[in-house]
């Protein structure tokens, strides 16, 4: 699997944290971690956190990430803003409970953490938990065992239902604010990250008529 992390501004402090725990946990599992920033606060760019969710919606939907952590303050802003894209299931996680139960009855692909909430002492043990809770079986198993079937089933349709209620992610691509559209993928790595990794030609060849605008 490849995971990649996504830091909005306000919490860029936090990316170096982040990734570390992340890659503890996940890397001898045979995981990849790509890291997508932001770095620092003074980044060049400045991902808000509905940046961060059209960032995800362009990794998930191109292949080039087969998951996305992010999170903000609350965490609540970066889950609604990656909900808003198609084939994005994002989920709001702010313990080991919620990330366990949420990979296996919702079955998502990305998670938005609460960063800034109760996030004193001890903050880099809850980021651990999470992330083993989180990767510690395959999604989608279900929970409670007498659960599963129901589970499944809901998750199907949760699928089919967000196909008809969000548009293609190149379509929306090009009819989103070009400008914000380009200032979203500038980050530093973004291009070397990316293109590598992504398996839609026709997404990738948008981005790169974006990024030759700039």
């Amino acid at each position: 699997m490849r995971i990649a992390v996504i830091n909005e501004n306000s919490q860029a402090a936090k990316n170096g944290l982040i990734v570390s725990c992340l890659k503890k946990v996940v890397e001898p599992m045979g995981h990849v971690v790509d890291n997508y920033g932001m770095y620092t606060a003074d980044d060049a760019c400045q991902l808000t956190y509905v940046k961060a969710g059209l960032l995800a919606g362009i990794l998930i939907n191109s292949g080039a990430a087969d998951f996305v952590v992010t999170g903000c303050g609350t965490g609540v802003g970066a889950t609604l803003a990656c909900n808003v894209f198609p084939n994005v299931i994002c989920g709001h996680i702010e313990d080991a409970e919620d990330a366990y139960m949420f990979g296996q009855i919702n079955d998502g692909n990305a998670v938005a953490i609460p960063f800034a909430k109760k996030f004193g002492w001890g903050g880099e043990l809850t980021l651990t938990y999470i992330f083993e809770k989180l990767f510690s079986a395959p999604f989608g198993g279900g929970y409670p065992p007498e659960r599963v079937e129901p589970e499944q089933r809901n998750k199907k349709i949760l699928d089919e239902v967000k196909s008809v209620t969000t548009k293609d992610m190149l379509t929306i691509l090009k009819e989103i604010d070009q400008e914000f559209l380009r200032e979203t993928i500038s980050g530093e790595h973004f291009s070397e990250l990316f293109y590598q990794n992504c398996k839609d030609e026709s997404i990738a060849a948008y981005l790169k008529e974006m990024g030759q605008q700039r």
